[in-house]
């Protein structure tokens, strides 16, 4: 069983900086990809970031790019999300993703795998 456990959220205020991740478990993950998405209150859950393991390829959503910077340690199983120049409006949960075969997908149906999910508060 493929368990994802999320470590990094907090309180930051605006400008500041966060740094989120993601240990894998279960299985030994070299093929595939992970992602980041968040969810805020009231709003349905949204693509941030996503990274495979193989090769390392990287892609973003449009909010996040210049700020955000995902990556992978493939010996830990283990994905990162820097996050800098934090706003109010990137307060959610972030939950990460894994995906057992592709490239990262923005499409939550592509993730066979999630975990529980860390908040990200933003203060103003």
């Amino acid at each position: 069983q493929v368990q994802l456990v999320e470590s990094g959220g907090g309180l930051v205020q605006a400008e500041g900086s966060l740094r989120l991740s993601c240990a894998a478990s279960g299985r030994t993950f070299s093929t595939g990809a992970m992602g980041w998405f968040r969810q805020a209150p009231g709003k349905e859950r949204e693509f941030v970031a996503a990274i495979n393991w193989q090769i390392g390829i990287t892609r973003y959503a449009e909010p996040v790019k210049g700020r955000f910077t995902i990556s992978r340690d493939n010996a830990k199983n283990t994905v990162y999300l820097q996050m800098n120049a934090l706003k109010p409006e990137d307060t959610a949960v972030y939950y990460c993703a894994a995906r057992v075969f592709g490239l990262g997908s923005p499409n939550l149906k592509d993730y066979e795998y999630w975990g529980q999910g860390t908040q990200v508060t933003v203060s103003s």
